[in-house]
This record gives structure tokens, sequence and C-alpha cells, in this order.
């Protein structure tokens, strides 16, 4: 039994704090929006222009006309406001965002992040990421533990081009959780998904990791 991409963002949601201003990246980072923990009241904050993001909306509730930074429809609540792109960067690159949830293709055990190309791919590119990774104060990655072809992508050195390097602080997959206390400091298993065995971890983890 592993995680599902909504178990993720659950846990993902774990590690938000009350007060807290969070981006969500594109993925499983949306789904984030929906699991916030009762009793923690985070603000949502996106690249294109917009603070106070409310839940990711269900199917017959979008309005296309709202719209977060990866073309993806959102929500918004009566608190919420709306400013121009540079506004919103100078947010991020101000170090005025506590948290970022982003997706990624690779991470590697030196908390480097490779999310926005694949060559010889069509993808949705760079968009805010290279700035969250820099500008914002603790990020977290979620995504599957293996590719579809089940190649790690946990690895001891990312192969595609990266979006930055040493910015990772916490990995969460289907299978398990990896933190890291401080820059330039080891990663360590710290949760198993129910069922998932150390073994499984290993055999499908490139990294080297503590526990």
């Amino acid at each position: 039994m592993t995680w599902s991409r909504e178990d993720i963002a659950r846990r993902a949601a774990q590690e938000l704090r009350d007060g807290f201003y969070v981006n969500l990246g594109i993925g499983i980072p949306t789904l984030v929006a929906n699991n916030i923990p009762e009793g923690v009241s985070v603000t949502l904050h996106s690249e294109n222009g917009m603070l106070g993001i409310g839940p990711y909306p269900y199917q017959g509730e979008e309005d296309a006309d709202l719209i977060n930074a990866g073309k993806q429809t959102i929500s918004e609540l009566p608190e919420s406001s709306y400013f121009s792109s540079s506004d919103s960067f100078a947010m991020i690159r101000g170090g005025h965002i506590d948290l970022t949830v982003l997706g990624a293709m690779e991470v590697s055990e030196q908390g480097d992040i490779a999310n926005w190309m694949i060559p010889g791919k069509v993808v949705k590119g760079m968009g805010g990421a290279m700035d969250l990774v820099a500008g914002v104060r603790k990020v977290i990655v979620t995504m599957e533990h293996v590719s579809k072809d089940g190649s790690p992508k946990f690895v001891r050195a990312c192969s595609l081009p990266l979006t930055g390097q040493a910015v990772v602080d916490m990995v969460i997959t289907d299978l398990c959780v990896f933190e890291r206390a401080k820059a330039g400091g080891a990663f360590r298993l710290i949760e198993l998904a129910p069922g998932v065995s150390m073994d499984e971890v290993r055999v499908k983890t490139g990294a080297k990791f503590d526990y």
C-alpha cells in the first residue's frame, strides 16, 4: 500500500503553520489547498498576482477567469486581493513567503531540484519555481517516488536541468517522507507510508539518506 496523490498532499499540509504565507506549485501541490488542517489559517499566494486563494474548485464550480500561475482554475475568498505579477514576485524575492510546495522530476541528495524541463518534451516551463526556491523560507517537494519507467526520482545527482541547488528541505512521496534539518546536511527518512518497508524504499531510492 502506498500513499495516493491526495494522501501526499494531506501529509504536506501538515507542515503548514498558522499565519503562514504559502505558494503551491502545479500537480500534487494544488491538492494541498483542500487539505489544510482544521484550525490552521494560511494565506495562499500565486505568482500571477493573487493573495488569498480559496480551496481548489470541484468539477462544475470552476470560474474560467480565476486561474493560478499554472493556468489551473482556482477559487477566491472574500479577503482575496489582486495585483500585478511584478508585485507578486517582489513578495517572493523579498522573503515574504514562508513555504512553497512544488512538484519535481528529480531531487538530489544535496537538495537540488529539477522540475521545469525534460529535454525533447513539451512542458509548462519554469514559471516562478526558480524564484520560489531562492526566496521562500522552506521548500517542500511532493512527487511519486519513481518515474513511469521505474527509475528513482530521489537521486544521487540530478540529470535534468536544475531549478535550484541545495534548496529542498523536505521530500514527500507515495512511499515516505525525507527531511533535511539544515542546508548542506543529509536527508533523513522520518516516516513511511502504511505498509511500505524500509527495504522497498532503499531499492527504489537512488540517493543516500539517513534514518
